[in-house]
């Protein structure tokens, strides 16, 4: 049974990892802090009583869970409430203009033009793309370990493997994606 100090030390470890998975998935800080806090504080109340040695794959379930969960509020949201109030704000004279009624989000990419944001956006996908292409073993190495910032002790104890085939999986993954986006002119 984990002990408050050591639950609470668990959490402060995989903090950053969860985030950086997270905003990796949604692509929204806010979003996936939001994800990353309600996670903890489910492992905490639901499975605080837990060995200290179960704590991380419960944890890495609860965080796909709340992420899931996450783009499914997204997706009702959306399909449910669909702007029609921008509708009723047409001028007085009846006009309706879409343009200004959309939002920009703050953030850095603001100041940054439209050719590169869409640029950029492009590229990710592009690589996302080739990351799905992986062998499976290849790609879940490769994201537990470059994405989530595990070590090769965790990624090779949440696989079910050896630490030298964490190594190979993921030396594989690597020249594999080197290749690929090569291929399609993107250098890193």
């Amino acid at each position: 049974m984990a002990t408050e100090l050591e639950l609470s030390d668990f959490l402060k470890s995989v903090e950053r990892r969860a985030f950086k998975r997270s905003v990796y998935h949604v692509r929204n800080d806010e979003a996936a802090l939001d994800i990353v806090q309600d996670s903890m504080m489910k492992l905490a109340e639901h499975y605080g009583h837990k060995p200290v040695e179960e704590l991380p794959m419960l944890f890495q379930r609860i965080l796909s869970n709340c992420t899931l969960d996450w783009f499914r509020r997204r997706k009702t949201h959306s399909a449910l409430f669909s702007n029609m109030s921008d509708f009723e704000s047409a001028g007085e004279d009846g006009d309706f203009d879409l343009l200004e009624t959309l939002h920009s989000s703050d953030g850095p990419e603001l100041s940054e033009s439209a050719e590169t944001q869409t640029d950029r956006a492009q590229t990710l996908r592009q690589i996302e793309s080739e990351i799905e292409k992986l062998p499976a073993r290849q790609r879940e190495a490769f994201l537990m370990r470059y994405w989530e910032d595990m070590d090769v002790a965790e990624t090779a104890a949440a696989m079910g493997c050896s630490q030298g085939s964490v190594k190979t999986h993921c030396s594989r993954a690597v020249h594999a994606l080197a290749q690929a986006l090569k291929a399609k002119g993107i250098r890193l």
